[in-house]
This record gives C-alpha cells, structure tokens and sequence, in this order.
C-alpha cells in the first residue's frame, strides 16, 4: 500500500476525521464520536480513509442506491494502487465470488440459490435440533459451573450457532472447533497479515472439498442444496459456493454470539427489565430486537462503494469511493428510536423498527436463523439458571481486537447467583 496516510490526510481535507480503533477499547466512545459526526462521517481504517454512514434513514436511502456497489473493483484507491492485497483488511472485502461481493442480477443469482436452501420450512424443520443442541449445552454449562466460574461464551453462546450451521451445510462436528478457530484468528486485528490471508487460503481448500464431497454424494444440507439448485440461472460454480458458503459460516455464527451474550449482558445490567421478562409480561422476542438496534453484532459492515457522484445531505460521496455501514451507530440514531437511543429498554411504547440485518437487496440471509436461536437459548437459559449473574463488574468485560463484529472476549457467570 503507497503511503495511506497521506491518502487520508488527503481525504480528511472535506472534513473531521474520525479513526476506527482496531483494538476496540472504546467502542461506546467511538459510537458517540461517529454519530455526533452526522449523517456521514469522514473515517480512516488503517490509514485508509473511507465514509461511513451512521443514521438510519441516510443507510436506508444508501443501501437500496444501485450507484453503490460491493464490486471492489470499483474502489479509486484499488483502481490506483493505493490500497493492495497488503492491506490487513483486504481478506474482508475481496474475499472472492459470493452473493456478498456482487451486484445486480449477478447477486440475485447467487442469493437466489441461498433462499432455497434457507427457508422458513426448512428453520421450522431444525428447530428441534436446535433445542436438542440448546439442551446438551446447558447440561454442559451446568457440568462446568457446577463449582464456580464458567465462561458463557465458549460453553454455550459459540458452540449453538457453530452447532447450528455446521448441521446446515452437512460439516462433521469433529470439524466446528477447527473452523470457530479459523475464522476467530481471521477476524482478529492481533493476527499477522500474513496469517491472516493463509487462513483465508485454508478455508477455501476446506471448503472446496466439502463442495466436491457433496457433489459426488448429496446429503440433505445447506451445501448440497446450493449444488443442485436448479432455479435462478445457471448452476453455481465451486468458486461461487464456497464464496457463499465461507462467507454464511461467518456471518450465521459470528452475529448469533454476539446477540446472545449482548441480550444475557443488557439484562443482568437491568434486572428490573430482567423480572419483567422472566415475568412474561415482555416477550423474548422484544428483547431480541432492542438488543439487535441497541448493541448490535456487526459494528461497521465493509464495505461498498460508488460508481458515480452520490449526493446525501450536504456532502458527496465522490466516484470510487468506500463507504462503510456503521450499523452500531445507526441503531444508536436519535432521529430514528428518540433521544433516549443509548438506553437498552425493552418497554419502549413504539415498535422497534431497526436495520441491524441491513436493508435492500444485501439484506442479511440468515436473520431469520439468527432470531431463531436466540428466541430458543435465551428462555431456555434463563429458565434453567434464573440467578444467573456475571462473576466479575460489567467494566471489566473485554472487546475483542475485531473491527467488524461486536465480540467479547470471554463471559464469565456464576449459574446460581
């Protein structure tokens, strides 16, 4: 990459630069500078400068404007060398031919196919796996708590989803730990770069031959329906599942962790909302969709970027280049869910109408998995463990290095109070 911060500083020019913390140490501080930048905020990702769009109706106008494409080849910095395969947040744009780096009739194609093989009969169809999973995972968290301090998160809240997707697409069980491990180094800002693109290179080689494995013997799974699916074009190519299928992995299991532990952690903070669930008198579902639009699982999506001049508001998005959807900001919108948008209620008296799946043709395909799984662990969590409690102050949980996703370290709880 040729000198990006003097790109940036280039970039800055149109207006105050707001730098995106690689190490996420402060991600409520960074949320309040991005929002209070306006509509569209000048940002630096790693010495590469970028707009983001931080409220609601702006992204809702952006993300349905066919100008605005995931075709990295139309980025100038791409286009001129700037930015290269060096760059250590390049594996998350050109991550290679999916339904999630194309447009236009090309991404109806490729999501096409994907909508087949993820419908609501097939969720309704899971559902009891799901709850078995949920159950075993219980037992487990109970087994290990059992004397003290057990981890949430790597007993419970990641292995459901891993669980649940890895059935999906046909992948052996023997095989989940390896890929939660895979995409959590690929994900980390503490991975080399290096790393980082061989890891890439490994998920492709795995998942190329799971294709080859369902191609020659079919199963009843997300992969091999992806093979065989006849409707909508052309059959895919390997390259084109294994781009849908690396790239769903990620996100089915990455956005499911973070909604169960931001639910679990928002409700140990506000036990009084807490009781009113546990109640019944609000429903899970509620609770679901205020920590969806509060504390969001995808911090800022990267990224699109535009084929011609894009005016919004009083600022314009120049050809060529990139914006990122800052989605954590946007749910935090005062204009769209009342002044009081940085507090986590689940009594609020209107509808909460947040994009945290996004909006438009890229809407996110597995948000209705997501909602699934957690409408059946959260109730099941809470009704096996009432007392359920954090084990150390709610400051001292952790945010992983991760740019993209809202993630925790670790989440330690005492079961019983």
């Amino acid at each position: 990459m040729n000198c990006p911060h003097a790109v940036a500083h280039e970039a800055a020019s149109a207006g105050a630069t707001v730098v995106i913390d690689p190490m996420v140490q402060d991600l409520d501080g960074e949320t309040a500078r991005l929002r209070d930048a306006g509509p569209l905020a000048r940002i630096e990702l790693l010495g590469v400068p970028a707009w983001t769009v931080t409220r609601h109706a702006e992204a809702r106008q952006l993300l349905v404007d066919p100008r605005l494409v995931k075709d990295i080849d139309a980025w100038g910095l791409w286009q001129s060398g700037a930015v290269t395969h060096a760059w250590p947040l390049i594996g998350m744009i050109d991550a290679g031919r999916s339904m999630f780096t194309v447009d236009g009739e090309e991404h109806r194609r490729l999501r096409t196919k994907t909508s087949q093989a993820i419908t609501p009969r097939r969720l309704e169809a899971i559902r009891p796996d799901i709850e078995k999973f949920t159950e075993e995972l219980l037992d487990a968290l109970a087994e290990q708590g059992k004397d003290g301090v057990v981890d949430l998160k790597s007993v419970f809240a990641q292995p459901l989803p891993m669980r649940v997707v890895g059935m999906l697409m046909g992948v052996e069980e023997s095989e989940h730990a390896m890929l939660t491990k895979k995409y959590k180094a690929f994900f980390s800002m503490l991975t080399p770069h290096e790393e980082r693109m061989a890891l890439l290179a490994e998920l492709d080689v795995f998942y190329a031959e799971l294709v080859r494995e369902k191609t020659a013997r079919p199963t009843d799974d997300l992969t091999s329906a992806l093979i065989l699916a006849e409707e909508g074009g052309d059959p895919l190519t390997e390259e084109e599942v294994v781009g849908n299928l690396k790239a769903m992995v990620a996100a089915g299991h990455e956005t499911t962790i973070g909604l169960i532990l931001n639910a679990v952690r928002a409700l140990l903070a506000h036990p009084d909302q807490l009781r009113k669930v546990l109640d019944g008198a609000i429903p899970w579902e509620t609770v679901i969709e205020e920590t969806l639009r509060w504390d969001t699982p995808t911090t800022h999506l990267l990224m699109r970027f535009a084929t011609e001049d894009i005016q919004v508001g009083d600022n314009v998005i120049a050809k060529g280049e990139g914006v990122v959807i800052s989605y954590r900001v946007i749910g935090r919108d005062v204009e769209q869910h009342g002044p009081d948008a940085d507090a986590f209620d689940i009594t609020r008296p209107t509808p909460i109408r947040h994009m945290t799946f996004g909006h438009g043709p890229h809407i996110c395909p597995g948000a209705a998995l997501s909602r699934v799984e957690a409408g059946i662990a959260l109730p099941a969590l809470f009704g096996r463990f009432p007392g359920l409690r954090l084990a150390v102050p709610d400051e001292e949980i952790r945010k992983l290095p991760v740019m993209t996703q809202n993630d925790m370290e670790a989440f330690p709880v005492l079961l019983n109070g």
